[in-house]
């Protein structure tokens, strides 16, 4: 997918695990499959865990990143860097994942979402993440775990499940998880002291330290989404 303004570098690099994410993005302004897929191998977990977050449904959020990366790749002039780039992309997956909820629970609107006024009772699960296992051993530990993890997340308050999966499971700055949320920081350690202390409240102290490993998007999900996502790119009636 690399064209004629390809430079001979990128046409000969075949790895860019060291690349930063500028000239990343410029690459894939060149369509260069290779910079494509390191992005989307960068930002994969941290746009599945925020969609996931919003839908409560394994299938429904990994449509919502398949479709925010698709918007992004094909309109890469409208990023102006004034962002980086994965949050550039969380915007669009939240709201390919808001457009998502609207069409099945048509009452919910983002605005409400950051006033905190939404109606808490509408949780619940309808997919659990199932990666392959490192090994049989370790298979039903960590299903298990998964499953515990997944419960409680998945019944905090709307208001503050989201700013948990973005703060303390993927680790974003707060600055960042208030600009996204359309709230102030102060607002989001609130809703972050809240949340930690009702999750504290349903998990065992056994379980600490183990937030990290849930909602794993990698190995062949990653793979898998970033051939759908070249493919897509490349079948494309302006390429």
């Amino acid at each position: 997918m690399v064209n004629d303004m390809g430079s001979e570098k990128a046409l000969l690099r075949t790895s860019y695990r060291g690349t930063s994410e500028a000239e990343l993005v410029s690459l894939a302004r060149e369509r260069n499959d290779a910079a494509v897929r390191e992005l989307i191998r960068r930002c994969n977990q941290q746009l599945f865990r925020v969609a996931r977050g919003i839908l409560h449904n394994d299938s429904e959020a990994e449509d919502a990143v398949q479709s925010a990366y698709m918007a992004a790749f094909t309109k890469l002039e409208t990023f102006r860097g004034d962002a980086a780039f994965s949050t550039w992309l969380t915007r669009i997956v939240m709201n390919e994942a808001y457009n998502c909820l609207r069409r099945r629970r048509p009452v919910v609107d983002i605005t409400e979402y950051r006033e905190g006024m939404l109606n808490t009772d509408e949780g619940g699960m309808s997919g659990t993440m199932t990666p392959t296992p490192k090994n049989p051993e370790s298979e039903f530990a960590c299903a298990e775990l998964r499953a515990i993890l997944e419960a409680a997340i998945d019944a905090l308050p709307e208001r503050f499940r989201l700013t948990y999966v973005m703060r303390d499971v993927q680790e974003m700055p707060t600055r960042d998880v208030a600009n996204l949320l359309g709230i102030n920081t102060v607002t989001v350690k609130t809703r972050l002291f809240r949340a930690r202390r009702l999750l504290r409240s349903e998990l065992n102290k056994t379980v600490k330290g183990g937030f990290s490993s849930i909602f794993p998007f990698d190995g062949a999900r990653c793979t898998g989404m970033a051939d759908r996502v070249i493919l897509s790119l490349t079948t494309r009636p302006d390429n």
